[in-house]
């Protein structure tokens, strides 16, 4: 089997080696290829992944190169974890938004959309090197943000894709933690967009393979008294600490809601600790610069405890995941992000959403889930219509499809708002988006010199 991972010189990757490495009945990789354009993370991130192999016993070799054909050729597998002008770029995302008002956000609001017009270009380049030269039945799985935008690219162009996000997967571990069960265990009622989520249900499986939802033990053993059910006063407070949201909120759901849900909930009080807080940016370029001071050290083997430090918690647990059960035509459920058809009425057949959904070799079919709330109806219908606008710019460029977009977004909104945060976008990234550059969509620098780890 071989994998292939674009952007493979991020400091994430070693997260995703160690996974391959304690996981390789599941998933038994015999070439790992590490593509990425930087010369000085190829020789750290690829270096200290190759020890990691080494030291586990793996049988399988890693791969480095920048030659993105040498690395999907004859692929049964591709990922996608690209950052488009690397954190300098992320930083100028969650940084530019203020002067308007508005939050600065890596996969959301004004700073998510520039990202997705840096990178929806990019990955389509790529991918088409991938239909072309990998395996005829190769999947891409993407992990690249925003998620959803770019998944709906690839499927719209006809690409074998997949999104690929770690909430679900952290809501099980945590929700796992909480009720002291193995994660597997645990399956979680997950619905939503990608960074839009909530989860609706939590389904404990017990030793006879019957099946209880506990979330009401969450909420209060009538669904009323905050944190008085099974698990005791204070097991709603702490899940409402975990997602930085009231506890009331969740409540009144009856769900809980992702982190990224405070950037609609909160949004004021989110904008006042930004302007007033160093931005995740400098905090993740400061733990980067250490991890690849790690990554230099011969001696280190194993991954770096440092490493969780980056985010991407459980990211090659997921990976694994929905790698083995395409690969091995499993038949089993992952929460990802998939093709809508039909599951929320309300959306377009192909628009994107992150739901569970049935993995086989040849399709990736959601699950039927119950309906939406309407306040949760509103709110994703809202989000999706914006992200569909936002595709279109991001493949056909153009100011006015910038504008459009940008004021659709529910955290925008307002036209005179809009315009100026459609000035700050393409002046922040004049470099970095074909386009405004001064050529057609599809023209400019190539996917080789702009892509960068994620």
């Amino acid at each position: 089997m071989k994998l292939a991972v674009i952007g493979g010189g991020s400091t994430y990757t070693p997260e995703l080696v160690d996974g391959f490495a304690r996981l390789r009945d599941q998933l038994p990789i015999d070439e790992l290829w590490l593509v990425d354009p930087d010369p000085e993370r190829r020789r750290l991130v690829g270096g200290v992944a190759q020890r990691m192999f080494a030291h586990a016993g793996h049988p399988g070799t890693v791969h480095v190169t920048d030659d993105v054909v040498a690395g999907v050729s004859d692929a049964d597998a591709v990922m996608f974890q690209l950052r488009i002008g690397g954190q300098a770029a992320r930083q100028q995302d969650e940084t530019w938004p203020h002067e308007a008002c508005c939050i600065g956000q890596e996969t959301t609001g004004p700073g998510g959309f520039a990202k997705a017009l840096r990178t929806v270009p990019v990955v389509l380049e790529y991918a088409e090197l991938v239909r072309e030269h990998a395996k005829p039945d190769a999947w891409i799985v993407d992990f690249t943000n925003p998620v959803g935008i770019v998944t709906r690219a690839l499927l719209e162009a006809g690409h074998r894709a997949v999104g690929l996000c770690n909430v679900a997967i952290g809501f099980q571990r945590r929700f796992a933690r909480e009720f002291d069960v193995a994660p597997e265990a645990v399956r979680v009622d997950h619905v939503g967009l990608n960074h839009l989520t909530w989860e609706r249900g939590v389904h404990v499986r017990s030793a006879d393979g019957s099946e209880r939802d506990v979330l009401s033990e969450l909420l209060g053993a009538d669904g009323g008294a905050l944190g008085t059910g099974a698990l005791g006063t204070g097991a709603l407070e702490r899940m409402a600490e975990s997602v930085h949201m009231p506890a009331n909120l969740i409540r009144l759901q009856h769900a809980v809601p992702s982190y990224y849900l405070r950037y609609f909930y909160a949004h004021d009080v989110v904008l006042e600790e930004q302007l007033h807080e160093r931005t995740r940016a400098e905090a993740v370029m400061d733990t980067e610069r250490a991890l690849l001071t790690k990554y230099a050290d011969p001696s280190v083997v194993t991954k770096p405890a440092e490493l969780e430090q980056r985010g991407g918690a459980y990211y090659s647990e997921a990976a694994i995941d929905v790698l083995s059960s395409i690969l091995g035509d499993r038949g089993d459920v992952q929460v990802l992000n998939v093709r809508n058809d039909g599951t929320f009425p309300f959306l377009p057949d192909d628009h994107v959403i992150e739901v569970p959904a049935r993995v086989t070799r040849q399709t990736i079919t959601p699950l039927p889930v119950e309906p939406l709330a309407p306040d949760m109806a509103g709110l994703v219908s809202h989000v999706a219509g914006y992200e569909r606008l936002a595709l279109e710019a991001a493949v056909h460029g153009g100011r006015d499809r910038v504008l459009r977009a940008m004021w659709a977004h529910p955290l925008v909104g307002q036209v005179d708002k809009a315009e100026r945060l459609t000035d700050l976008l393409l002046a922040a990234n004049a470099d970095l988006i074909p386009w405004a550059r001064g050529g057609a969509a599809a023209d400019g620098a190539s996917a080789s010199t702009l892509a960068g780890a994620r």
